[in-house]
């Protein structure tokens, strides 16, 4: 595997249904550790990625602002050449919590504006102080690991995510993990249209009416885990560990001998040929320009279709899975 500093192709960009442009590859950020996040963001940015995929959640923004101060200061780039997307969590989707926490998650990366900012989940928590306890995760109290439901509906979190946009702290405004039905009421009292949907998609949750949907209204999509079960195996998934892997697929195996291409090319390139933005990560600098480069070939629609045929409905990141509330995929 070559881990030379030759020229990555120009990454495809999607635009957006606010007017801006965002990048079809990106490096996500979910499950960097924090000891080498600084250093994966900046090498991330120098063998090309213009879109960072962070969130509150992964606990890693002060590093990733890190990576991403260094790049700039080193002449990598300027901040404006850069995507960076961000969430909000659960427990600050009161309105009155919506603004504070954003221009913490700002402070954190040490930015002026998210080019991208999600609502991360459609599901309210009650609130954590975040000098008690940040990120909070799933749980109100570290010591009883009890799980609180908060009050906020959607409506009021999206209507005090709307603000952030015409203040200039989020350029567009987005949500993740939702389905149809929740994007069909949202866009019914949304006078900031959500510019991009972000949801599992793999060859194993295909999602193609969800999709379809969400393209339908002016949405671009990005898709999460796109190697399907790998991220969820070492996290102890039951679901995950009795998958076969995606990346040892014979399907998808022979198609990237086909192609002299590696099996996550294959992966990332049916996604993005088929206009869903993909987020993976590497810690591997040639694996990261490997994965970035996914215009440099193109699949034949047969293979395309053959891959989408691995379809299971199979869907690993679910609440109710881990936690045994929150069945918002049911």
């Amino acid at each position: 595997m070559s881990t030379t500093t030759t020229a990555t192709p120009p990454t495809p960009r999607v635009k957006l249904n606010s007017g801006h442009e965002m990048p079809l590859v990106g490096f996500g950020l979910w499950k960097v550790n924090n000891d080498t996040c600084a250093d994966q963001v900046y090498n991330a940015i120098k063998v090309g990625y213009r879109l960072l995929d962070g969130a509150a959640d992964y606990g890693n923004e002060v590093e990733a602002g890190q990576g991403l101060a260094r790049a700039i200061d080193e002449g990598l780039v300027k901040r404006e050449d850069m995507f960076i997307t961000s969430k909000l969590w659960n427990s600050f989707h009161d309105r009155d919590r919506v603004l504070p926490i954003c221009r913490k998650q700002l402070s954190d990366w040490g930015i002026d504006y998210f080019d991208l900012y999600h609502m991360h989940f459609p599901i309210s928590l009650a609130y954590v102080d975040p000098s008690e306890r940040y990120p909070p995760g799933f749980t109100y109290s570290a010591a009883s690991h009890d799980v609180r439901p908060g009050t906020a509906t959607i409506q009021e979190t999206w209507q005090a995510m709307e603000p952030l946009v015409s203040a200039g702290l989020a350029r567009s405004i987005g949500v993740s993990n939702f389905q149809g039905s929740l994007l069909l009421d949202l866009l019914r009292y949304a006078t900031v249209r959500p510019a991009v949907l972000q949801t599992e998609h793999h060859p194993y949750l295909v999602q193609r009416d969800l999709v379809a949907l969400a393209k339908s209204e002016g949405m671009a999509v990005t898709g999460y885990s796109s190697f399907g079960p790998q991220s969820f195996v070492e996290m102890g998934i039951r679901k995950a560990k009795e998958t076969p892997l995606l990346l040892e697929n014979e399907t998808v195996k022979g198609i990237a001998r086909r192609h002299g291409r590696s099996p996550a090319q294959v992966l990332l390139s049916w996604a993005v040929q088929r206009g869903v933005a993909v987020v993976p990560k590497s810690n591997d600098p040639g694996r990261l320009r490997e994965n970035l480069d996914v215009g440099g070939f193109e699949l034949e629609e047969g293979e395309l279709e053959k891959i989408s045929a691995l379809d299971r409905g199979l869907r690993f990141n679910d609440p109710f899975d881990y936690l045994g509330k929150f069945p918002i995929f049911a």
